[in-house]
């Protein structure tokens, strides 16, 4: 059979870049994981294509080359979904699907032929098991958790690594927490399941093999679910991998707070390559945070515990949540200062959303609060549930927090007060390459020039030069992100 692989396109978000992309002459953030993992799961002898449509044009050609095409997706893509499902009706194709999309919402996609849902290495057997036989069934749904030594190493060979500024690997699944507002626990379960050091390594070098020497992004939900794995199996074997090879990548993850408390494991992240975590603070309410189920962010000096990540040379990126039941008016101000004092530059500040499999969402179906089925983009003023607060005044109040932390001044402050103490472990960090000195180049022109507030970019520029020149790379790096930030925000307000 020939499969068609179709990732479809992710909007202008936070998260995506986009304005930040051009600097360095990529296409996309990420690659879509999950399609190119599901690509190893099919048949050897049958042909396989993969357009990712946030890199390439989907043409009239390859559809008509498809016997079936297969989409995953997630929320944020559902625009781009419909577009697809439209096109390839058009041509008669035959759709399979899954992701957290369709398995989050399946009764909203009865125009696909096959729904392939929950995780592929128990379902998406059955699928071709039953395709072989010619009796291939509607849905396929499983409440079972598959054990990650099912899951194969994903095809690389399907993607072009040029396109993208990150690459991207899966070490677990599963988080021993369980907020009221996360569907990770409701999709992937709370038990932390792992794929084997071996397997790790295999991937990593897979990702070696292709010529990639950049950031690679681990998107385990909570990476340090395993500590006790983590700390005595997976990471000292890739700090002797990577030290082998000279440090050819930069690793980013997800983590809970507490990795604060473990100053062993920190260490261990930075030796093995780690430069930067997401971590969820969410609020610096107690009772929000009580409300939301996030117990392990509370009673807790939230601002310290990233001081003492940063210090071992992490660099901590933030979620930050407004809407709870409990946030009162005050919310905003106070969201606005702890993330100035944190020195978090990269402060994603979302609206709360219930998506449907999540606990907050059949609280608020209990109490008829729900409006519609969550976007999958908490920034961009959107909210699916009637709020406690007043929505307007949540809402300007939500504006008020992005406008004041990306405003120029605020923004260039966070920079600065992080630089002026932060380390890095790795060199490659603070390394000048051929595609950093481009991007330096482009901001001249862009920010420096072109751009009003210049003064802040130069600001930065100099001050880095003079006081931290080893920085000066990052800094530039932060300016770039900070001008897509103001992008997006204005874009949507």
């Amino acid at each position: 059979m020939n499969i068609l692989l179709i990732n479809p396109k992710t909007p202008d978000t936070y998260w995506s870049f986009k304005h930040a992309l051009r600097f360095i002459s990529k296409k996309a953030a990420n690659p879509p994981l999950g399609l190119i993992t599901v690509a190893s799961m099919l048949p050897g002898e049958w042909k396989k294509k993969l357009i990712d449509l946030n890199v390439a044009s989907l043409r009239d050609e390859d559809i008509r080359w498809a016997d079936y095409v297969f989409i995953s997706a997630m929320s944020i893509q559902q625009t781009s979904v419909r577009q697809i499902i439209e096109t390839c009706k058009q041509y008669q194709k035959k759709i399979v699907a899954g992701g957290p999309l369709f398995t989050g919402e399946p009764e909203n996609f009865t125009d696909i032929d096959h729904l392939v849902l929950n995780e592929a290495e128990i379902t998406f057997p059955q699928f071709l098991s039953d395709l072989a036989g010619n009796r291939p069934e509607k849905i396929y749904q499983t409440d079972e958790h598959a054990e990650l030594d099912l899951s194969p190493p994903p095809d690389y060979s399907l993607i072009d690594p040029t396109k993208y500024a990150t690459l991207s690997i899966q070490y677990s699944r599963g988080c021993p927490y369980n907020c009221e507002f996360c569907e990770i626990t409701a999709l992937l379960g709370r038990k932390v399941r792992t794929k084997s050091t071996g397997q790790i390594l295999m991937e990593l070098e897979n990702i070696y093999q292709t010529g990639f020497r950049d950031n690679v992004f681990f998107v385990d939900d909570n990476f340090i679910g395993n500590k006790k794995k983590l700390k005595s199996e997976l990471l000292p074997a890739i700090i002797q991998w990577h030290k082998n090879l000279g440090y050819p990548f930069e690793f980013t993850t997800e983590a809970s707070i507490n990795l604060s408390d473990d100053p062993e494991l920190m260490n261990l992240m930075t030796e093995a390559g780690f430069v930067k975590v997401f971590v969820g603070i969410e609020s610096p309410d107690e009772k929000s945070l009580e409300e939301c189920d996030k117990k392990l962010n509370k009673q807790r000096d939230l601002i310290q515990c990233v001081n003492q990540i940063q210090s071992t040379g992490l660099e901590v990126m933030a979620g930050f949540i407004v809407g709870f039941d409990n946030d009162s008016p005050g919310i905003f101000q106070r969201q606005i200062d702890f993330i100035q004092q944190s020195g978090i530059i990269m402060a994603m500040v979302g609206l709360l959303n219930a998506p449907n499999n999540t606990r907050l969402y059949k609280r608020l179906s209990e109490e008829g609060r729900i409006i519609n089925y969550a976007g999958g983009d908490n920034t961009n003023y959107s909210i699916n549930f009637i709020p406690k607060m007043d929505k307007e005044v949540l809402l300007t109040g939500y504006q008020t927090i992005v406008r004041s932390i990306y405003s120029s001044k605020a923004y260039y402050e966070r920079v600065i007060r992080f630089m002026k103490h932060y380390e890095p472990r790795l060199k490659s960090r603070t390394a000048f390459t051929f595609g950093k000195i481009l991007a330096l180049l482009r901001s001249i022109i862009i920010l420096g020039i072109l751009k009003r507030n210049q003064i802040y970019y130069w600001r930065l520029f100099f001050w880095s030069l003079i006081n931290r020149p080893k920085l000066f790379p990052l800094a530039i790096t932060y300016s770039i992100y900070g001008y897509h930030f103001k992008k997006v925000f204005r874009n949507l307000s």
